[in-house]
């Protein structure tokens, strides 16, 4: 590796992964520590975290565990001030969190509805809410938020909270990125398409009508470049966002998905 975040401090929140295997947020905060950054491992599940920190201290990296509600303020608040007791600066805020429900408006509940806007929008609201100050007070730091190209258009099947939430995230990201553009502090944004992760296998292989095997095939097919990507595709497009390599690039949405949105049909 090439010590591209030697010297930062980078918070990762859902970095551990929803099964076994590489998810999203695993590989990124793995990938950044194997660049040099002390990674604070943020999770709702703390054995995910810690599982996490596991991985990158076997490979002679820094990572601390931490538990946190991302979609609670005050959980959140605790997450920005640990960290920088931990550490004593916050370089990157990596926002990762997320969870997927399948649904149109008539099918999704009120109560899905609210559970995915809290976890995958307002987490990115409360995340950048209490960290930012602490990037001011430096007039440093870069903001990298896990969107969808679910945020973007219509992706074979209903998915109408979580097209809300993500396409709330990119607006958010745009957003930041303007207002502290002159304070030193940058936001982008990762879209991830058609991803191979442990988040999506078991939620999404009912609407391919299959197993998770067959929606593995079904959706490798959707794909122009004939197979999905995986986390470690979307940690590397975070890594340069993240890094100084990207340091006069703010307010970008990085499309991380082998051509699908380049497609009409």
């Amino acid at each position: 590796m090439n010590n591209r975040m030697r010297d930062k401090v980078v918070i990762v929140s859902g970095a551990g992964a929803s099964g076994p295997g590489w998810g999203n947020g695993k590989a990124a905060a793995a990938l950044y520590a194997r660049e040099g950054a002390k990674v604070f491992a943020v999770d709702f599940r703390l054995e995910a975290a810690q599982e996490t920190q596991r991985v990158i201290e076997s490979e002679g990296g820094h990572c601390v565990a931490f538990r946190a509600d991302a979609s609670n303020s005050a959980d959140m608040k605790s997450v920005a001030e640990a960290c920088m007791e931990q550490f004593g600066q916050i370089d990157v805020l990596h926002n990762n969190v997320g969870i997927v429900e399948v649904g149109g408006p008539v099918e999704t509940s009120e109560e899905s509805w609210d559970r995915i806007i809290a976890v995958n929008q307002t987490s990115v609201f409360l995340a950048c809410k209490h960290v930012l100050p602490y990037m001011l007070q430096r007039q440093s730091g870069a903001i990298v938020n896990i969107g969808s190209i679910a945020a973007l258009r219509w992706i074979g099947f209903p998915y109408i909270a979580y097209s809300a939430a993500k396409a709330a995230i990119v607006a958010m990201t745009s957003n930041i990125a303007v207002q502290y553009a002159a304070q030193g502090v940058r936001a982008n944004c990762v879209l991830p398409g058609f991803m191979n992760t442990p988040l999506i296998r078991e939620p999404l292989a009912k609407t391919y009508g299959g197993d998770v095997d067959s929606m593995i095939d079904q959706r490798d097919k959707q794909v122009p470049t004939g197979k999905m990507g995986d986390a470690w595709d979307t940690a590397y497009a975070a890594l340069y966002l993240a890094s100084d390599e990207a340091r006069y690039v703010t307010g970008v949405h990085l499309t991380v998905d082998g051509g699908l949105t380049a497609r009409c049909a």
